[in-house]
């Protein structure tokens, strides 16, 4: 099996924000939403079911934690889950809190406007509070 390397149009969207047992978690530079993606570190890994039965168990409890630590930063009415990879093949997770009325409402968050990136000193409180919720 080849080395792990994040697909490269994941590092150009998001910023790295820890490091959990299975996955990296990177908040997707787009304020407009709370958005963290969920990337396994093992290299050919396409589908959930491509994961071992006990690292798919392991994926949906940290999706778990970085829901809750997403709740940290703002309230939302709904929670989002989705492992498309329609355009990225590389298995991640991205989970997302929505409010009613954000800029993609109802509708989903993939394709909808463009983004606006976090402003830095934005960028740097945001990505402290949520490694501080998911080292908890």
């Amino acid at each position: 099996m080849s080395e792990f390397a994040l697909d490269p149009r994941l590092a150009n969207d998001t910023r790295p924000v820890a490091s959990l047992a299975l996955c990296d978690v990177l908040l997707m530079n787009d304020a407009r939403f709370p958005w963290l993606v969920l990337v396994p570190r093992q290299s050919g890994l396409v589908e959930i079911c491509d994961l071992p039965p006990a690292a798919q168990v392991a994926l949906w409890q940290e999706v778990n934690l970085a829901a809750q630590a997403l709740r940290t930063l703002s309230p939302f009415d709904k929670l989002n889950l989705g492992a498309l990879g329609n355009v990225v093949r590389q298995l991640h997770v991205h989970v997302v809190g929505r409010r009613e009325g954000d800029a993609a409402w109802p509708g989903p968050v993939w394709g909808s406007g463009r983004a606006e990136p976090y402003e830095q000193n934005a960028l740097a409180a945001v990505t402290e509070k949520l490694r501080a919720a998911l080292a908890r």
